[in-house]
């Protein structure tokens, strides 16, 4: 059977906490698991919930007499396509406290536990929504059905036929009612070949399928959402920005839609304006941890944020304000493997500062993983730390654990560029520069293609430390070559420009060199002024 899911939409849906999950303490006792649903305690989804303003309105007619159960049905179902995992799950029990025959509030129960990452809860849930059918209508018999074909193909997700069962369902569904909106989501939802596909993962063949929603259904805040994603990974950022500013402006107390505005806007450019967005996501989230006392560590979308927000102040060379926010997403938990891999934004950001003791434990941590990306990247970033101390013995040593841990993956490709960049890296310390150019250069371009939201920012960093090692060891062609990756990957970063000076100071272009220097300076120009690379321009452009 051919592989189903895509090497994009696996990334992207891992980001998510949807798909492969971390295992569970193996210490941990039936009880503690009995009270647990995924990473989440049972007691927390159960809780009452009030009706929410600001979430984007949705509405999913269902069969129940009660008007106050079809309006917590239709928030939970509003919050689940905004990735709101445990206030979704709140407002389906308590539609089910209004309505103990609601069976769509099971099938909404299913898609938020399988977001907390627990396979078997949201199987338990599908059967009690089936135990109901009798009592529902033919419509949503149908739901019910798309969603066991659903969960056959996550039982099976390498199974094409399994795929294809699942996506009959959906076309079979909407032959039937072909103006319902939701049909046609959860068919944009299916095209992302994946059974975990929530909108996040869509390709050109998704467009039309969100775009047929939106006109039986003008303003749905999901087809927006879902587009906007779409676009994105894409690289269509000027029609994602109308997407998600649709998102935004239909579901404003909803912190990821402001948070993929952000997305957007440090894509084009406007980084400052991203960073507003990303605060007033966590800004959102803040207010409702501590109005519901719940420990940040259990929503994905915090520490998923943080780290948008410091890799965005990064950028911008505010590096005291990156600080507080990496170390804060990286002291929360991960629940799934790329949240784990993501964790190394803080052994990186070490590194580039030059502190290497702090840079090794933590990339050590990293290292401790319980996913196999996770410990790629952590030993990989741990032998990166290594060379920066003059080890190269132990860097070697770091590689080979960081291949191993590759080895052990399903799909190790995506992330195999990452680690074996290491490998050019030492080369470069051993003075192999005509090696290490060859296969750098072969790795950048296949670097660059892992594009989700903390990789593509991650990605730029990760070229801006080779061209750093290759300008302090001489190789030039190899520095002048990842200066134009980095110019292809973002023109906007006063780093890309700043490597672009460097390079043309050294063919002795210094008309050149100066214009990327002032660009370099005018893209930092809100970054702390004992910014080395500040400093650095500053003197250069005043002739000091």
């Amino acid at each position: 059977m051919r592989q189903v899911v895509t090497t994009r939409a696996a990334a992207l849906i891992l980001l998510l906490g949807l798909g492969t999950s971390l295992s569970a303490d193996k210490g941990a006792s039936a009880q503690t698991q009995k009270e647990m649903i995924g990473y989440a305690p049972r007691e927390l989804l159960t809780r009452p919930i009030a009706l929410l303003p600001g979430v984007g309105t949705l509405h999913d007619p269902v069969t129940t007499s009660s008007k106050d159960a079809q309006a917590f049905y239709d928030q939970g179902m509003a919050l689940v396509m905004s990735y709101e995992w445990i206030d979704a799950a709140r407002s389906f029990h308590q539609a089910l406290r209004l309505d103990p025959k609601l069976a769509m509030a099971w099938i909404g129960l299913s898609d938020a536990y399988f977001g907390l990452q627990d396979t078997d809860e949201a199987n338990a849930a599908h059967a009690r929504a089936a135990d109901l059918a009798d009592h529902v209508s033919d419509r949503e018999k149908r739901r019910i059905e798309i969603r066991a074909r659903q969960l056959d193909f996550v039982a099976n997700p390498l199974d094409a036929s399994k795929y294809a069962a699942y996506r009959k369902a959906v076309e079979d569904a909407l032959a039937v009612d072909p103006a319902d909106a939701m049909l046609w989501i959860l068919r944009g939802m299916v095209e992302e070949g994946t059974p975990y596909g929530h909108g996040q993962g869509g390709g050109v063949t998704s467009i039309a399928l969100y775009e047929a929603a939106l006109a039986r259904s003008p303003d749905n805040f999901v087809a927006h959402h879902y587009l906007a994603h779409t676009y994105e990974n894409l690289g269509l950022m000027q029609m994602a920005l109308e997407q998600v500013e649709a998102y935004a402006r239909l579901a404003p107390a909803i912190p990821h839609a402001h948070h993929m505005v952000g997305h957007i806007l440090r894509r084009i450019g406007r980084s400052d304006e991203a960073i507003q967005q990303f605060l007033e996501a966590d800004r959102l989230e803040n207010v409702e941890i501590a109005a519901e006392h719940i420990p940040p560590g259990l929503d994905w979308h915090y520490a998923h944020n943080q780290s948008l927000l410091g890799l965005t102040y990064q950028y911008e060379g505010q590096t005291k304000s990156a600080e507080a926010s990496l170390k804060k997403a990286f002291s929360l938990p991960a629940y799934v493997d790329l949240g784990e891999y993501n964790r190394k934004a803080w052994p990186e950001f070490l590194l580039s500062q030059g502190r290497l003791q702090e840079a090794l434990a933590a990339a050590r941590d990293v290292a401790n993983s319980r996913s196999a990306m996770g410990r790629a990247a952590g030993h990989a970033m741990a032998g990166r730390v290594q060379l920066a101390m003059g080890n190269t013995d132990q860097a070697l040593t770091e590689l080979t654990s960081a291949e191993q841990a590759l080895q052990g993956m399903n799909n190790p490709a995506p992330f195999a560029p990452y680690v074996e960049g290491l490998r050019g890296e030492i080369m470069l310390k051993n003075g192999q520069l005509s090696e290490a150019t060859q296969l750098l250069q072969q790795i950048e371009p296949v670097l660059r293609r892992l594009a989700g939201p903390d990789e593509w920012t991650e990605t730029l960093f990760s070229l801006e430390w080779v061209f750093h090692l290759a300008h302090k060891a001489g190789a030039w062609d190899l520095a002048e070559f990842t200066a134009s990756q980095m110019a292809g990957h973002d023109k906007y970063y006063g780093g890309t420009h700043y490597a672009l000076g460097l390079v043309a100071e050294h063919r002795g272009d210094a008309a050149a060199a100066r214009r990327e220097f002032s660009e370099a300076e005018k893209d930092w120009s809100h970054g702390d002024s004992d910014f080395p690379p500040i400093v650095d321009l500053h003197k250069r452009l005043s002739g000091n």
